[in-house]
């Protein structure tokens, strides 16, 4: 019988962060933000199930078993461990860039399975951060990489270093790539494509710069740290489509997809 309610379509599965650690028959109280999204945002209440990760690998099935002036409660149930991260490591250095085009580019690289984000300082970065910004722009991206992760599924958090400059950055890595790790620079001038590079690398370095690109000096430097120029094809890209086409053609040649 129709009583014309209209019952709550309850979103199974809605997936959560929890930083702490986690266990089978645990009742926590989900963080602020976490518990507003799921009060506010997607209406649970008790009984709804959910999905909670720590980023460490695994995910808990759980249920919502509390609500109490904005806080949510919850409890573990069974534990599992899909796999959904790339079978190769890759890590984006990515020029600092305006707007939401950094935003959207950590987003995106963390659906394309990154394993990691290193923000870059380089001469033509549009955009100048202070220590202070920095360290807030840090966490931004992390949490922004962390919503990321809720999204696409992923239980394996990656990590958003601190900003550095691009010459500080170099100078850390060792002169010569170690075994199995392939360093790639984005440059629409390179001779190399992407269907004729070697094949089946453990770990690849994406160095990609900002809107301007990188400074002569800047590549001089790159290629001075066996980083090996590559190209996207004739067109030009902007610095956002040309990371996340990177990425996904590394996941096309030696990863998931």
């Amino acid at each position: 019988m129709n009583d014309g309610v209209q019952k709550k379509a309850v979103k199974p599965g809605a997936r959560f962060f929890f930083p702490d650690t986690l266990g089978n028959g645990s009742e926590v109280r989900l963080p602020s933000g976490a518990a507003h999204h799921a009060a506010r945002v997607l209406r649970l209440t008790i009984g709804d199930p959910l999905v909670l990760f720590n980023g460490r690998g695994g995910e808990y099935q759980a249920r919502i078993v509390r609500l109490d002036r904005g806080e949510v409660w919850v409890k573990t149930g069974g534990y599992t461990e899909p796999q959904r991260e790339s079978p190769i490591e890759s890590i984006l250095a990515q020029g600092v860039c305006s707007g939401d085009r950094m935003d959207l580019t950590l987003q995106k690289s963390v659906e394309l399975g990154v394993s990691g984000i290193q923000p870059l300082m380089t001469e033509r970065s549009v955009v100048r951060l202070t220590a202070e910004r920095a360290a807030r722009r840090a966490e931004h991206w992390q949490n922004l990489v962390v919503s990321a992760c809720e999204q696409c599924g992923r239980n394996t958090v990656p990590r958003v270093a601190a900003l550095l400059k691009l010459e500080d950055w170099l100078a850390r890595l060792p002169v010569a790539a170690p075994r199995g790790e392939l360093r790639l620079l984005l440059s629409p001038t390179a001779e190399v494509s992407f269907k004729v590079l070697p094949k089946a690398p453990a770990r690849v370095l994406l160095l990609v710069g900002p809107e301007g690109g990188l400074s002569g000096a800047e590549v001089a430097a790159a290629l001075g740290r066996g980083f090996l120029p590559v190209r996207l094809g004739p067109r030009i890209l902007r610095t956002e489509t040309a990371a996340l086409a990177a990425l996904a053609g590394i996941q096309a040649l030696w990863g998931d997809f």
